[in-house]
């Protein structure tokens, strides 16, 4: 007979009863029950070896041997793994790094353009509100234009304030000012709140409200040091790019734009490779970035030398060239000379047929004399020819304005001009200054000034 659950209190009771029902069970030996055994006070059934109690499944001890198995546990006994070493999950691997080192880069780059725009959007604000305000407000006249509508932020943002200031995190005393604590999207609630004080200073406040929409994914990204994707980072850049045009922050004339924005990096850290924007390793991969219609479309002045120039004679045509020249565009294009001597030898160092190169030389010198030839002013366009070893081959393209940029490849004994590695210059006569060192000039100025001495060297065209 199993005993009744006594009453009384619940938890000496229900310990009673538990040890009263193992007693009776173990004396009774019920067939239901074959391996119960009674240890102390608790019931216990085996399990293939485990032990199973009223608090579940219990794991046999045992010393393990080398392979973490110990060799006197009966079969389909549980066994516990030898706990790992401490600290050996801890290494990285190289893909670990690799993965850790492009997160950075992303982050850094996106850091840079968002820490561009929120400084000029600080200061755009400075500039239309602090007149307004100030002059009945005094120093709180960001709490006083952020309104009803905005005690909450920028109460925070005079807390923050006070608790920089105590702490000692204000290195610079021109940060000491309640808008310099505002985040982004508050300088933006801001803007919207006073759109009217500002609406004389921007087209459309749509497009700043979308480029601000664009860069929010990015800041919080980036504010949480989370994983930011390539395509993300890229949406990021053109927002950026696009409000910092917007908010008068922007570089250079639309033509340059169009050609190679400026990089927010390379403004910051460019003096690092001279006036280097970007190197490829041939010109396929130049031509994916800039194609050629972005490179010679809307220029004042093309000055290009070579072997055939053919990326500016094969991908940039014949009518496009005839209404750049019209539009008051000036060409200079020095060619190597056909029938020279230095086109045989570069035939041999490629392994091309004879006359080859020098047929498509000539073609691509005809190609041009055609297009000249359509021209109201012929003086415009001017084709020379040289008959010295070629060195290299460059495209400048308003070499002698600020926007200017530069694209130069140095020829290989074994390789094709399309081949060859390319460096992009930025010109407009730069001059790179690193600390402890004199100033010295970027490349762009030395190829301009070898084309110079070419050009002086060499024999028109008729």
């Amino acid at each position: 007979m199993v005993p009744e659950f006594p009453a009384g209190n619940r938890v000496h009771g229900y310990r009673s009863y538990e040890r009263s029902l193992c007693i009776e069970l173990h004396r009774s030996g019920f067939p239901e029950y074959p391996s119960l055994i009674v240890e102390g006070n608790v019931a216990r059934r085996r399990e293939g070896g485990a032990r199973v109690s009223s608090g579940g499944l219990e794991l046999p001890p045992g010393d393990t041997g080398h392979d973490g198995v110990s060799g006197d546990i009966p079969p389909g006994a549980v066994s516990v793994a030898r706990p790992m070493e401490i600290g050996a999950e801890l290494d990285w691997g190289a893909e670990a790094w690799s993965e850790v080192r492009t997160r950075a880069q992303r982050a850094g780059r996106a850091y840079i353009w968002l820490n561009l725009v929120e400084q000029r959007l600080r200061a755009v604000v400075a500039a239309v509100l602090r007149p307004i305000y100030e002059p009945v407000h005094g120093e709180e006249w960001v709490v006083a234009a952020a309104g009803p509508a905005g005690q909450e932020w920028v109460q925070r943002a005079v807390a923050v304030r006070e608790v920089s200031r105590r702490k000692g995190y204000l290195l610079d005393p021109a940060d000491d000012n309640v808008l310099s604590f505002l985040t982004l999207p508050q300088l933006r609630e801001l803007m919207v709140q006073h759109w009217p004080c500002f609406e004389p200073y921007f087209d459309d406040r749509r497009d700043v409200e979308l480029a601000l929409d664009e860069l929010e994914v990015a800041r919080n990204v980036v504010s949480r040091n989370r994983a930011l994707s390539e395509t993300v980072l890229a949406q990021a850049e053109r927002a950026s790019a696009r409000l910092l045009e917007i908010l008068g922050g922007g570089s250079g004339s639309a033509a340059a734009a169009n050609r190679l924005p400026v990089d927010a990096v390379e403004e910051l850290v460019g003096d690092r490779y001279a006036d280097v924007v970007s190197v490829h390793s041939d010109r396929v991969r130049l031509q994916r970035q800039i194609p050629a219609e972005d490179l010679f479309g809307g220029a004042r002045r093309v000055d290009a030398i070579g072997i055939g120039l053919n990326l500016l004679v094969q991908n940039f045509s014949g009518r496009r060239l005839i209404r750049l020249a019209e539009s008051g565009c000036r060409i200079r294009l020095v060619f190597l000379n056909p029938a020279s001597s230095a086109v045989r030898r570069r035939e041999r160092e490629l392994g091309l047929k004879k006359a080859e190169l020098s047929r498509t030389v000539e073609m691509n010198i005809l190609h041009m004399r055609r297009v000249r030839a359509q021209l109201r002013d012929p003086g415009a366009f001017e084709i020379h020819v040289f008959d010295e070893t070629p060195r290299f081959t460059a495209y400048l393209v308003d070499g002698d304005g600020p926007d200017g940029l530069a694209v130069v490849q140095s020829y290989l004994r074994k390789a094709r001009g399309m081949e060859a590695p390319v460096l992009v210059l930025r010109g407009g006569g730069r001059e790179v200054v690193r600390p402890g060192q004199d100033t010295e000039r970027g490349l762009f100025q030395t190829y301009r000034e070898e084309f110079e001495s070419f050009w002086s060297d060499s024999r028109p065209v008729s």
